[in-house]
């Protein structure tokens, strides 16, 4: 073909005599767009959003339907059970208030413990005589279905204020964070059959870890839900602490280390725990690192860096790398295998930081469902 003879125009319908129909066809989309390019926009997010909140919503249902057949199966509880269960579903938690961040911490410690506090005892009278086992293995589950229906109900809301409006800029917020809340929301519906088994999950790893090196000792209570246990590793004294398995708990790991430090002289603090891995992180790696390993909203945190400031005492940590579905399902066989690599790693940490006679609080940090002592 000659292509130098080639008519591109009238190819594309752009002779001299101009084509009406071709006219039409190129500015009627941009008249559409210009005046309802959000609209369409919308309407085609909301789509992708829609699907993400009907799984949301059969999430919650799921989560709720599995915690009360569990309670109607084994705890065999009075017929208002269910009514009751409901309203726990949707409690809430005013945080206090932080105009004056002056004690901050210890309100919140106080408005949380006094939530699980209430939780415990409410559960205890659908059942009187449910064991402490079976306390925090319905605890827990109560948490997770709490927490999926609120996570379905704050994003259904922001949906429905965007469309109700038609107001694009209001939902590109929900459009962008939506896949991390999906994958949180999976992940903690994919966990609810390990905790009903007590089966061990990934954040259990600090725990196992501990746990292992408690093996054979005498254990004691130092806090709620928390034990430890006073051992020897080449003439140093080793303060082991960990909560109490195979409960569904994390104990209370900053009270405890309170009560150490008012009897003993502490010369180093080793903490273990689950750490979120970043993207192209290999799963079940560990890293070392310094300062508190231990998550949640900062309260045993904060504590535990102000007794270690305090009495001067160098905190070390040592983690293993996992992601948000990991910790909270299942532990893999993967992250299970390293508990022995880091009990080694820890006994490393011990001989480099510390001399002979002096002494080492080791915490492992974690839930530490179906990790017994």
């Amino acid at each position: 073909m000659n292509f130098t003879n080639f008519d591109f125009d009238q190819l594309f319908g752009m002779t001299d005599d101009t084509n009406p129909i071709m006219m039409l066809i190129w500015i009627i989309p941009i008249i559409l767009f210009v005046f309802y390019g959000q609209r369409i926009q919308l309407y085609i997010t909301s789509g992708e959003i829609k699907k993400g909140i009907k799984k949301l919503d059969r999430y919650r249902e799921e989560s709720r339907n599995e915690l009360i057949d569990y309670i109607t199966k084994n705890l065999k509880p009075t017929d208002s059970s269910v009514k009751k269960i409901d309203r726990f579903l949707d409690h809430f938690t005013i945080m206090p208030v932080d105009m004056d961040p002056n004690g901050i911490v210890d309100k919140v410690r106080h408005t949380v413990r006094s939530r699980e506090d209430y939780t415990r005892k409410h559960v205890k009278l659908l059942s009187p005589e449910i064991s402490d086992l079976e306390l925090t293995k319905v605890q827990t589950l109560l948490e997770i279905a709490s927490s999926l229906q609120m996570i379905y109900k704050i994003v259904n809301h922001m949906y429905l204020t965007a469309k109700k409006q038609n107001n694009y800029p209001l939902i590109l917020p929900l459009q962008m964070l939506l896949p991390f809340v999906m994958e949180q929301a999976e992940a903690m519906k994919e966990a609810i059959p390990a905790f009903k088994a007590r089966q061990p999950v990934g954040d259990g790893i600090g725990p196992m870890v501990v746990g292992k090196m408690m093996l054979g000792s005498e254990k004691e209570t130092i806090a709620f839900q928390t034990v430890l246990v006073k051992t020897e590793f080449e003439d140093r004294t080793l303060f082991l602490l960990k909560a109490d398995g195979p409960g569904s708990t994390v104990g209370r790991p900053a009270d405890a280390l309170q009560t150490i430090v008012s009897s003993n002289k502490l010369d180093v603090i080793i903490m273990i725990d689950a750490a979120l891995k970043m993207e192209g992180e290999d799963s079940a790696s560990v890293a070392q690192g310094f300062g508190a390993a231990i998550g949640g909203i900062g309260v045993d945190r904060f504590q535990i860096e102000a007794i270690a400031t305090n009495n001067n005492i160098p905190v070390y940590s040592i983690v293993v790398k996992q992601s948000v579905k990991e910790a909270i399902t299942l532990m893999t066989k993967e992250i299970a295998d390293q508990a022995d690599v880091v009990r080694s790693q820890v006994y490393e940490m011990i001989l480099e930081n510390t001399t002979q006679g002096q002494s080492v609080l080791i915490i492992g940090v974690g839930n530490t469902v179906g990790v017994p002592q």
